[in-house]
C-alpha cells in the first residue's frame, strides 16, 4: 500500500514538472502558444514607370469596414508631391484613384498630418514586401474578439487597380489564409505590379 502511494506521488510530481516545463516554453495548459499570434502579409512588388501607378495600401478592418490599423500606405497617396509654386496637397485629393477603398474606409480626410507618419512610407524599390499585424489597433491595444479582414489595395495605373481581401477571426488558426482578388478597371501590362499576395497566421 505504501509502495503504491509512493508511486502515485512520484507520477504526480513528474507530471507537474513536465507541465511546468511546457508552460515555461511559452505554452498554455491547452497546448496553445502563449505568444500573441501575428499575421504576415507579403507580396512581390515590381515598380512601374509613368504617372498614376505604384500606389498601394495594406490595412486591417473590422466587419463594419472600419479600419482598425493601417500597416502601410505609399507617401504620395497621403502626402502628395511637392511642386514648385504649388501648395502641398495630399495625393488622393487631386488623384482620387489612389487606393480609394482605403481612403474611404480609413477616413483619412479626418486625420491630422502628424498621424500619417505612423504608417506612411516612400514607394519602395522592386522586391518582396512584408508587413506584420500583431492583433493590435492603431493605438497599440489588443483588438477585441470578433471578425476582421486583411486588405491589400494597389493602384496599378490611373483608375486600374486591384483589391485583395481575406477574413479572419480573433481565434484564427495558424496557416495561410484564402484571399479574394477583385480587379477594377482594364487589365493591361501594369497588372504585374503586385503578385503572389499571401497572408499567413503564425
Amino acid at each position: 500500500m505504501k509502495k503504491r502511494l509512493l508511486l502515485m506521488c512520484l507520477v504526480s510530481a513528474v507530471s507537474t514538472i513536465a507541465l511546468m516545463g511546457v508552460t515555461s516554453k511559452g505554452l498554455h495548459e491547452n497546448g496553445e502558444s502563449a505568444k500573441p499570434k501575428t499575421v504576415e502579409i507579403s507580396f512581390d512588388y515590381v515598380k512601374q514607370s509613368g504617372p498614376g501607378s505604384n500606389q498601394y495600401a495594406v490595412w486591417i478592418e473590422n466587419d463594419k469596414k472600419e479600419v482598425v490599423k493601417t500597416l502601410f500606405v505609399t507617401s504620395f497617396t497621403t502626402k502628395g508631391r511637392v511642386r514648385e509654386g504649388q501648395p502641398i496637397r495630399r495625393g488622393y485629393t487631386y488623384r482620387p484613384t489612389c487606393v480609394p477603398t482605403w481612403v474611404t474606409n480609413s477616413k483619412v480626410v479626418e486625420m491630422p498630418d502628424a498621424a500619417l507618419d505612423a504608417f506612411t512610407g516612400a514607394t519602395p524599390q522592386s522586391g518582396k514586401q512584408t508587413f506584420t499585424w500583431d492583433f493590435t489597433d492603431s493605438e497599440g491595444k489588443k483588438v477585441t474578439k470578433g471578425k476582421y479582414r486583411i486588405c491589400v489595395e494597389a493602384t496599378l495605373k490611373n483608375d486600374f487597380r486591384v483589391l485583395y481581401t481575406g477574413g479572419l477571426s480573433y481565434k484564427a488558426k495558424r496557416g495561410e489564409l484564402t484571399l479574394n482578388k477583385e480587379v477594377i478597371g482594364q487589365d493591361d501590362a501594369y497588372a504585374g505590379m503586385i503578385k503572389s499576395v499571401k497572408a499567413i497566421v503564425y
